[in-house]
């Protein structure tokens, strides 16, 4: 199966950010999961869908003639069904906020499924109403325009310390947001799904009252 082929709505409702970075780690993949500063905007909200990325950079002037929207705006009218916006500002940072309310419609009417970027996001209020997944590096009320600009999509760039391609599978929960690249995915999943088998039969076996050293030696899980 490949990356392209997943039940993505299976898969939300069966997964978690915590498996998919142990599992990662078993692939010797340690620095999957995005640093801790990347907090979702709603919490009872999970995002799994395709990275399209976006590079941005820190700009402190607009000349008269210039659209400083240009590259961002032909990504957001690029994005497919399934597609999430990953945006990378070499966050943290307290200038860039490359994500909003406006850019939020645009991208579900596209069928973009979730943002995540180490930038800052604004428009909090109404992204939340619209239910859209949004992954932050901070709230804040400022323009990109003047301070920001996204200056090339669709190649790879880092995002809160993970490198990120285009096509890579993205998950965000409560806990975070997991990188998982688009070459390995298919093993990834299927290791992530028989991982989650054995979380539950773990959990079901503490609930029934058996010791966690017991637990643990059976199905090597923790």
């Amino acid at each position: 199966m490949s990356a392209a082929q997943f039940d993505l709505d299976a898969l939300k409702k069966v997964l978690y950010s915590a498996v998919l970075s142990d599992v990662l780690d078993d692939f010797g993949m340690t620095r999957q999961a995005m640093l801790p500063f990347v907090r979702p905007l709603d919490d009872s909200l999970t995002m799994i869908g395709y990275a399209r990325t976006g590079l941005f950079m820190n700009t402190y002037s607009v000349r008269e003639d210039e659209n400083p929207y240009e590259i961002e705006i032909a990504l957001i009218d690029d994005l497919k069904p399934n597609d999430i916006a990953v945006l990378g500002c070499d966050g943290p940072t307290t200038r860039i906020a490359p994500w909003g309310e406006l850019l939020t419609t645009a991208s579900r009417k596209r069928g973009a499924v979730g943002c995540v970027t180490d930038g800052l996001v604004r428009d909090v209020r109404h992204i939340r109403n619209l239910e859209f997944p949004v992954f932050h590096g901070g709230i804040g009320p400022l323009d990109s325009r003047g301070r920001g600009k996204m200056m090339a999509r669709d190649l790879p760039i880092e995002c809160a310390g993970v490198t990120v391609t285009s096509g890579d599978l993205i998950f965000g929960d409560v806990d975070g947001v997991v990188v998982v690249p688009q070459k390995i995915a298919p093993e990834v999943i299927q290791a992530a799904l028989k991982k989650v088998t054995s979380e539950n039969k773990t959990r079901e076996e503490l609930e029934n009252g058996l010791l966690l050293g017991e637990v643990y030696a059976k199905y090597g899980v923790l």
